[in-house]
């Protein structure tokens, strides 16, 4: 039999694990909790909209396990409500996907109340979310954070999202530090300009479909592809940072 140890890293399998995605309802999120469903994970998310989960559910039990929950986590103590009910659901977990975010823009343009929601969805749920994953998964796990490469191509018009996304990536960058000495790894994934619902009414489904087509916009199975690729690196290592970007600007 051919010696082919030279020729590529062991993969580990995904098979068996059991993960957790914030904002696995639509999007990146979605698109996440259906690759990983496919490749045999027991997958549990959640989203603000209760036909959004039906429908994700209903495409992930095509391809695999999965349950969730419709709730919103910039709403006090739901957070702690989405891990207790994924942990009755999984048991242990293996894998945490902190996803859930909204838009938002420059600080300017925005309302007090706008303002207290991005930062309670898009920065304070991303670290408590870490915090609940980290004390379920114990000495062993893979956080996998999904930011946004906003925080490195600043403009006056997102202030409020690139500065949380720039907080998230220096969060990732440390917490990888202080949780892989205890045997979890941390994973910032940073997406381009990638079709989301977000962009409507701007970028109605029909444009960012032209988009795609001429390569200056990601589809969110694209970055599941990426998260992908970090979960099944050896257990020896991990993928800090991936940035997934448009071919063409």
């Amino acid at each position: 039999m051919t010696n082919l140890n030279d020729a590529h890293t062991r993969q580990p399998t995904l098979s068996g694990q059991r993960a957790v995605i914030t904002g696995g309802t639509t999007g990146i999120g979605r698109a996440i909790a259906v690759l990983l469903a496919s490749h045999g994970v027991n997958v549990f998310i959640c989203g603000r909209t209760p036909e959004h989960l039906d429908d994700a559910l209903t495409r992930i039990r095509e391809v695999g396990k999965g349950d969730g929950i419709a709730l919103d986590l910039a709403e006090k103590g739901k957070v702690d409500e989405f891990f207790a009910a994924a942990h009755r659901y999984l048991g242990d977990l293996d894998i945490a996907v902190v996803n859930a975010a909204v838009a938002a823009s420059g600080l300017s343009e925005m309302s007090d109340r706008e303002l207290d929601y991005a930062i309670a969805t898009d920065f304070t749920a991303y670290i408590t979310s870490c915090h609940a994953a980290y004390e379920i998964m114990g000495d062993k796990g893979h956080l996998v954070l999904i930011g946004s490469t906003s925080a490195h191509s600043l403009s006056a018009k997102s202030t409020v999202y690139a500065g949380i996304k720039a907080g998230i990536a220096g969060f990732a960058e440390a917490l990888t530090k202080e949780l892989g000495e205890k045997g979890i790894k941390v994973s910032l994934v940073e997406p381009g300009f990638t079709s989301a619902d977000i962009h409507y009414p701007d970028l109605p489904a029909e444009k960012q479909h032209d988009l795609i087509r001429e390569h200056k916009m990601l589809r969110a199975e694209d970055i599941a592809v990426g998260v992908h690729y970090l979960l099944t690196q050896p257990d020896r290592a991990v993928v800090q940072q991936l940035a997934i970007v448009p071919r063409r600007k």
